[in-house]
């Protein structure tokens, strides 16, 4: 196994996809092997894109929110690991909105890097494409009802929605979200944190 500093390199040099991509790569994960949080989110924006910074939009405004984090901790690397699905920016969909995750980001440095990552004591998977990968079998009909269903996944993984403008409807309908879901989120990862 190469060392972790010598894998980060090769994933940020990583081009496999390159030609389908609309913006070439840029590779944007952030993680050490001491983080004990690990966010597994779908894909970059285009202003993550830019900036190389995981989540700094407004749906990691939501998120930070949700997670009663600031900033500062937020992107601690020797607290929270963030990698996500697809790594680059994969562009937008025909009839509008970002494309999925690319399909080759996952198989190809999720392994490795999670064998980095010993700490982990609390995975969150936002989004129905980190949901499909790591639940698996496991994971409801609808991305819904496996976040309603969280608890049944253990103390160590919690399914969310994407943090994008149409969770607010996803809130309003299901009040068991902010009444019960986040403060048990916050809870968890406030613990997690502090141990």
């Amino acid at each position: 196994m190469v060392d972790f500093q010598t894998l980060l390199e090769e994933i940020r040099g990583c081009a496999v996809c390159a030609q389908a991509l609309p913006l070439g790569p840029r590779p944007v994960l952030v993680a050490k092997p001491s983080a004990r949080l690990l966010i597994i989110g779908q894909a970059p924006g285009t202003k993550v894109h830019e900036s190389g910074i995981p989540w700094n939009d407004r749906s990691g405004d939501r998120l930070r929110d949700w997670l009663a984090l600031d900033q500062g901790r937020f992107y601690d690397p020797s607290l929270v690991a963030i990698l996500p699905m697809g790594l680059c920016y994969p562009g937008v969909l025909p009839r509008g909105g970002d494309a999925p995750p690319r399909p080759e980001c996952a198989p190809l440095w999720h392994d490795k890097v999670l064998a980095h990552l010993p700490n982990i004591s609390l995975t969150l998977l936002v989004g129905s494409y980190a949901q499909a990968r790591y639940l698996e079998r496991r994971r409801k009909r609808t991305l819904t009802e496996t976040v309603r269903t969280w608890r049944e996944y253990g103390t160590s993984v919690i399914p969310l929605p994407h943090p994008s403008w149409r969770t607010t409807g996803l809130a309003r309908k299901n009040p068991w979200f902010e009444a019960d879901l986040l403060p048990d989120l916050r809870a968890r990862v406030a613990r997690v944190l502090s141990s």
